[in-house]
């Protein structure tokens, strides 16, 4: 399961881990603070801040490649693009900053951050196991011929799987980013799969964008996201020539987000490329 849904609303399960250990944190240095000390519920909440903030420096300045072009791009955080190891750096010494100038803050201020960041590595580590161990669904699907096609099909060399929908914002303006890298990356395989849209119209979203995208499959029922437990647009999930999920993306795509997500197949040994299953319309 990747997101946590109840009713419309729905939340990547990595964004409530971390949301999680925050609201931990909180409860827990609060309740030592209670037998002797300071709350330190606002300097909890302020050390989450630095944390991401340098979460997203870390990020911008190790892929900064991707967004010289456009600098703007910096402060769009709708990628995701987030590098945990500077968040945590920063975040602890912040806090050992904060805990030698006052005094009366360092134990319910230490608890609080060890037990926040204690959940927060074991769940992390723990739901990247159990994504890691799932496999590419043996779902139908539709091509743009109209022909049944079976998922597994696909099998045979590394897979990028794009969950999408031209009513999502997000999805449409990431889709040059991933018609760009379908062009750079000949090595991958890309799947833009439809989420619950006719053909007709999905045809002329694409003509009027301008877009020329292959394998453009249809999943009229949205079973592969019922599938791979996702339900928010767009998901992009990365599997390895065996069929097993390497990582995934939920939300919008920038090409430094993606050039990092494509990092998931650098360890994955090369394989054959087989020939895919593709309508006579299409260039594969």
């Amino acid at each position: 399961m990747l997101t946590f849904t109840l009713g419309t609303f729905a939340i990547a399960l990595n964004h409530l881990l971390l949301i999680s250990a925050l609201v931990l944190a909180t409860f827990v240095g609060w309740r030592v603070a209670k037998r002797g000390g300071e709350n330190p519920e606002s300097v909890l909440f302020s050390l989450f801040l630095i944390g991401m903030l340098a979460a997203r420096i870390g990020f911008v300045a190790v892929y900064w490649p991707h967004y010289r072009s456009d600098p703007w791009q910096v402060i769009d955080l709708r990628d995701g693009g987030f590098l945990a190891w500077p968040g945590v750096i920063a975040l602890v010494l912040a806090a050992l900053y904060r805990g030698w100038r006052r005094p009366g803050l360092r134990r319910p201020l230490g608890f609080g951050v060890a037990s926040g960041l204690a959940f927060w590595l074991l769940a992390t580590f723990s739901l990247t196991i159990y994504e890691q161990g799932t496999r590419l669904p043996d779902i139908s699907l539709r091509n743009s011929a109209g022909e049944t096609v079976q998922l597994a099909d696909y099998k045979g060399g590394p897979l990028v799987i794009n969950l999408w929908a031209t009513w999502c914002p997000p999805c449409r303006r990431e889709m040059p980013v991933l018609e760009n890298a379908q062009m750079q990356r000949p090595d991958l395989t890309f799947l833009f799969v439809n989420q619950a849209e006719s053909m007709q119209s999905v045809s002329t979203f694409l003509e009027t964008q301008g877009l020329s995208l292959s394998n453009v499959l249809f999943d009229g029922s949205g079973r592969l996201g019922q599938a791979v437990g996702s339900m928010a647009l767009p998901t992009t999930l990365f599997y390895s020539p065996d069929g097993r999920l390497l990582g995934s993306h939920l939300g919008e795509l920038s090409q430094a987000s993606l050039a990092r997500a494509l990092e998931n197949f650098d360890s994955v040994p090369a394989t054959s490329s087989r020939k895919l299953p593709c309508p006579a319309s299409a260039t594969c």
